[in-house]
């Protein structure tokens, strides 16, 4: 297989690469360590040229997989030409190597591609001075050195239009060997490429792997060869003109159904003479079909693996064939040998009883066994028929051997009837060693026949296991072409169970890279302030806000990928908005990377239990779409709810917030009187937070499915001094006037109201709310309401939000300014609770509403047009499922390591928790309890069995234990 340009390759790209002379540097990736890709742009036309060093140079229409982070030669290049015009791309005389000069004079730089031996690339200034190479090495000269600040030998290419000289070909071919090939010695003093060479010598009329002396002599051919050579030279030319693309294939038949299996073997700019008659296809131009060509080369590397595994397969079910077959032969043969032996014991009982008798009374005579070797000798030599027929002694198994001969037939000359050695056993006479091999012929006699009769089943065994390997091969390789991989999979991820992506760093870099690329303006930052926490981004295109529940399985995440995994610590997770998050470090400081500034308020999660969970998701066909829909969708007051076990029990959590202790209060009021910085750096800890000003408290009234319960944060003796005082109201703190409040669904969800709380009947304040409402009390005793509302219009804390004042106006609604819920409905319970100076910033409490943030661009739309807006991320999300039904049509599978509580749905999911076991292990038995799954389909079995080793366990979190129903019995 062709995979590295030759000199006449070199030409006829660079002939198709002129047109896009004069096109500006976009940008400069790196595929991996020898690929690049330098994006040229002009206007609306866009380009992307390709380099690998030591292969090509062409430009490409495919996606190539870039690195998650530039090189270091990447980004010199970066530096150097990018925002310069592509003003030359020349060949350096007739070598393999190419000249691209970017700019001009001197702000003018070259890159060099070498496309020879290993190849190298090289970055040089408008005086070829090296700025950076790609392979420093140093050659036999001490006079040029490929280092940098070194000055590239551009004056030591060939020549460009060096002809041949007739001269030294005529004198390498005179000194050849005999049956040397004549490409073989003129190679080196041509400069067109071997393929070139073998067309005119085949159109000349020479054979292919034409050998001197054999079907060339020197005086006879020698003015064909130069007239050959003359034609390549103008052929050379006419395809530097008008270069033309031909891949050339290669056509294997399936042993399996016969199916054809066509791979590319060869890319060239003309049809030469020896692949006229080979299946090839023609391109637009040379520069596409090298793009092609290389593009496809890995599927067809698949093919072709699939391709031998069939081969495989089938070569070991023939191989089951023939030992059977072989097998029966022997046994066969075996018989038939016993048989023999046995009659030929029976023709001379008499020699044979006489050959014992001798031996027995030597060793009964105790005479060596060395000294009756000798005895025998000098009895053969005496002409003893007895000792003739004595070949050889095993008296160490108690044998001897002796050599008899059919006494009824005189002829030697036929096989069957020569005489033959046999074994004979001192211990049995001449009659009982027949009836031995009699013995043996019955033995071997039975074994064919159970041979035979377990063939069958053999065979039958043998075909399935390999209709099984051979299906398997196909399954594999369908689905190994089908398989696309997401973007995201290259971080840790998970999709919520309300449908959010959320993704992760797996290293500093990466969490670089999530950051400053994939975290846009509505998206949220979760983070763990533990060594070596990965940096999340829930990916929020809506701009909604994010439920409580998709939160703490964020956070869930963020710990369990640190330290506390392994050290099996409960801590808790935070979470700020995407514009909280800076890369610019306060002055005098240095931010090293993976490390980001948090501005403003953290919003701490509950406890984060370190439980995860490992399952499958699967790729689904568009038709199965809508079997899935809302599938993982957010709980709101348009879906109906039911309340389970976890939601009840955060329910309970954030109605007994208003029972906090006075310790809680005192270090939340001490929090808001700290003066220090509102700035942090991730991953430390300890952030000033934010402070609010407090409202005054107002009547609550907790609503529940089937009870009411009205709690009055106001003591009687209160509410008599606020009626009996009317006028001196302003003249104390403006909290005890107004308060404002929050509806929080009974799933966590936070939502606004603009209903007006009916007064009801007061009842004593909670315990801890008295000391509380005190301290209030004491604190803002000297606010009056212009300073209030001045206030709160600073901290953004009270009043409407932008989407709010923008219905309030179209509606002229002159009512108090107070959130508003949209489409209440009937069957939504909600509770009403207070939200004072920082009882929501206990850090044990999600909250799922973005308070306090000024409204975003993308809140103004329509819910109609947030519908309609569907991005590719959403559909990617769609696409993937983890209940699949028999009706859906399954692409592949991909592994999926996520909080428990976001894959309970899943059809295949473990638990796994902090353990001893190692990662790969772990992952493999989980497969294997996959695969024994009573409900899996046969397709979701092979999909599961498809996945490779190195994607199932690369995101378990570290050294885990599993826990399932059926892991015992699987084990």
């Amino acid at each position: 297989m062709k995979t590295r340009f030759s000199t006449i390759d070199i030409v006829a790209v660079l002939s198709e690469l002129q047109k896009y002379i004069g096109m500006r540097v976009n940008q400069v990736y790196d595929v991996d360590n020898k690929t690049y890709l330098i994006r040229l742009n002009r206007y609306e036309e866009k380009v992307v040229l390709l380099l690998e060093s030591g292969m090509r140079i062409h430009t490409t229409e495919f996606e190539w997989p870039k690195n998650h982070s530039p090189s270091g030669f990447s980004m010199k290049l970066r530096k150097h030409i990018k925002n310069k015009r592509l003003e030359s791309l020349t060949q350096l005389g007739g070598d393999r190597i190419i000249d691209l000069q970017f700019g001009v004079n001197d702000a003018a730089y070259h890159v060099i591609l070498e496309l020879y031996d290993r190849g190298n690339i090289v970055l040089t200034d408008f005086e070829y001075t090296i700025l950076n190479i790609l392979r420093p090495r140093a050659t036999g000269s001490e006079d040029v050195k490929f280092i940098v600040r070194e000055k590239y030998p551009v004056d030591r290419a060939r020549p460009a239009n060096e002809s041949f000289n007739r001269d030294e070909i005529y004198s390498a071919l005179n000194e050849a060997k005999d049956g040397d090939t004549i490409k073989k010695v003129i190679m080196p003093l041509i400069v067109f490429g071997p393929t070139l060479l073998e067309h005119v010598l085949i159109k000349n009329g020479f054979p292919k792997n034409c050998a001197i002396n054999k079907h060339f002599t020197v005086a006879a051919d020698i003015n064909r060869l130069f007239m050959g050579l003359e034609e390549a030279e103008l052929l050379m030319k006419e395809i530097a003109k008008k270069p033309e693309g031909y891949v050339i294939h290669k056509v294997e038949k399936s042993n399996v159904d016969a199916a054809e299996i066509v791979t590319n073997t060869e890319f060239h700019p003309y049809l030469f003479q020896q692949f006229k008659d080979t299946r090839h296809t023609q391109h637009p131009s040379f520069d596409k079909a090298v793009d092609i060509y290389f593009s496809s080369m890995e599927g067809q590397k698949i093919d072709l693996k699939a391709f031998q595994k069939e081969k495989e397969a089938l070569k070991k079910l023939e191989n089951v064939k023939k030992d059977h077959e072989k097998r029966l032969v022997q046994l066969h043969s075996s018989q038939a040998e016993d048989i023999k032996k046995a009659q030929l014991i029976e023709m001379n009982l008499e020699l044979v009883e006489k050959a014992i008798l001798v031996i027995r009374s030597a060793i009964a005579n105790q005479i060596s066994w060395s000294e009756i070797q000798d005895l025998i000798k000098e009895a053969q030599l005496e002409g003893d028929p007895v000792a003739k027929a004595i070949k050889k002694l095993r008296l160490d198994i108690n044998h001897f051997t002796m050599l008899l001969a059919n006494t009824h037939i005189d002829s030697d000359e036929d096989e069957e009837t020569k005489p033959q050695l046999i074994d004979i056993d001192l211990d049995c006479s001449a009659y009982a060693n027949a009836r031995k091999y009699y013995d043996m012929k019955r033995a071997h006699a039975k074994k064919e026949q159970k041979t035979i009769e377990s063939s069958e089943k053999a065979f039958k065994s043998a075909e399935k296991k390999t209709k099984q390997a051979l299906k398997e091969v196909a399954v594999t390789t369908s689905i190994t072409k089908a398989r696309k991989v997401m973007w995201f999979e290259k971080f840790l991820w998970f999709i919520s169970s309300e449908n959010y992506l959320i993704i992760g760093g797996r290293d500093v870099q990466q969490n670089e890279l999530i950051v400053k690329k994939y975290m846009k303006a509505s998206d949220l930052y979760v983070h763990a302030d533990l060594h070596g926490a990965s940096s999340l981004i829930i990916k929020n295109p809506k701009g909604t806000p994010v439920p409580p529940k998709t939160l703490n399985e964020a956070g869930t995440m963020a710990v369990c990928n640190s330290t506390a995994w392994d050290a099996k610590i409960v801590t808790s997770a935070w979470w700020v908005h995407a514009h909280q998050v800076s890369k610019t470090a306060p002055s005098g400081e240095y931010l090293t990377t993976g490390s980001f500034m948090i501005r403003g308020k953290k919003n701490y999660l509950a406890p984060a239990h370190l439980i995860m969970g490992f399952g499958f998701l699967f790729k689904l066909d568009e038709e199965s779409y809508q079997n899935h829909v809302n599938e993982r969708c957010e709980r709101s007051e348009d879906t109906p709810y039911e309340p389970s076990e976890e939601s009840k029990s955060e329910t309970a959590q954030l109605s007994d917030i208003e029972e906090s202790d006075k310790s809680d209060s005192e270090s939340d009021d001490s929090s808001t009187k700290d003066d220090g910085k509102k700035d942090s750096e991730v991953p430390q800890s300890d952030l000033p937070q934010e402070t609010e000003e407090p409202e005054p408290p107002i009547d609550v009234e907790v609503s529940f499915p089937d009870t009411e319960v009205k709690l009055d944060v106001l003591s009687p003796k209160q509410e008599e001094n606020d009626s009996s005082q009317p006028e001196k109201e302003s003249a104390g703190p403006a909290i005890i006037q107004q308060h404002k409040k929050k509806v929080i669904n009974t799933d966590g969800c936070s939502k606004d109201t603009s209903s007006n709380v009916p007064k009801v009947k007061q009842n004593a304040p909670k315990r801890g709310q008295k000391g509380k409402l005190k301290k209030m009390k004491e604190k803002y005793k000297d606010q009056d309401e212009e300073e209030r509302e001045l206030r709160m219009k600073i901290l953004a804390s009270a009043g409407q939000s932008k989407v709010d004042k923008k219905k309030n106006k179209k509606s002229k609604d002159p009512g108090p300014r107070m959130n508003q819920v949209k489409n209440p409905k009937k069957n939504v319970h909600f509770i009403e609770i207070l939200e004072e100076d920082s009882i929501l910033e206990d850090k044990s409490i999600p909250s799922g509403e973005p308070s306090k943030e000024p409204a975003k661009p993308e809140q103004d739309l329509s819910d109609e047009e947030d519908e309609t807006q569907q991005t590719d991320e959403m559909q990617i999300l769609n696409s993937l499922t983890g209940c699949p039904v028999p009706e859906d049509m399954l692409l592949f599978a991909v592994p999926v390591v996520a909080p428990y509580s976001s894959i309970l749905s899943y059809k295949y999911k473990v638990k796994i928790i902090p353990g001893g076991s190692r990662r790969g292990k772990a992952a493999k038995t989980a497969l294997q309890i996959f695969m024994h799954e009573k409900t899996a389909l046969q397709r979701e079995k092979d999909l599961l069995r498809s996945v490779k080793d190195q994607d199932i366990s690369r995101n378990l979190p570290g050294k885990v234990k599993m826990s399932t129903a059926s892991y015992k019995k699987v084990k």
